[in-house]
């Protein structure tokens, strides 16, 4: 067996996992939702929880079938006309994985380091110090 045909079975194995994840994912989120549901009698948090656990499937199973283009295209065929292909792919891949993570944390990511984080945690620090104002000006959440 040569290395294209090792490699390529890897980018196969690769693909039958994204798709594994994705397939798995959805039937998890759906009975975890339905769960919440019926613990809460509540039909929109039902909806949000299958929306969120199923955006972090999405994400997932997208980033092991980019895992696959990469081995497919670099070890396998790896001609200009591929190497193009993946880079779109990429692309696309790269803004929808993007797009759902905003979707599903309903913030962008430079944001959600200003709201949470490191931030807070030394400010927390620096109040308990008495080094800095409670709440500091235009900061609604502290």
């Amino acid at each position: 067996m040569t290395f294209a045909e090792i490699m390529e079975h890897i980018a196969r194995t690769f693909e039958a996992v994204g798709a594994l994840v994705l397939v798995a994912g959805l039937i998890w989120s759906v009975l975890y939702a339905g769960m919440v549901w019926r613990r809460t009698g509540l039909g929109r948090r039902g909806y949000e929880t299958l929306r969120e656990s199923y955006g972090g499937v999405l994400l997932l199973g997208l980033e092991i079938l980019v895992a696959a283009d990469l081995v497919q295209t670099v070890a396998v065929e790896p001609t200009l006309e591929n190497v193009a292909v993946l880079g779109l792919i990429v692309v696309i891949r790269t803004v929808l994985s993007f797009s759902l993570e905003i979707e599903i944390e309903g913030v962008a990511p430079w944001r959600r380091a200003a709201m949470s984080g490191a931030s807070h945690i030394s400010r927390s620090v620096r109040r308990g110090r008495g080094d800095v104002d409670p709440a500091p000006a235009g900061d609604a959440d502290s």
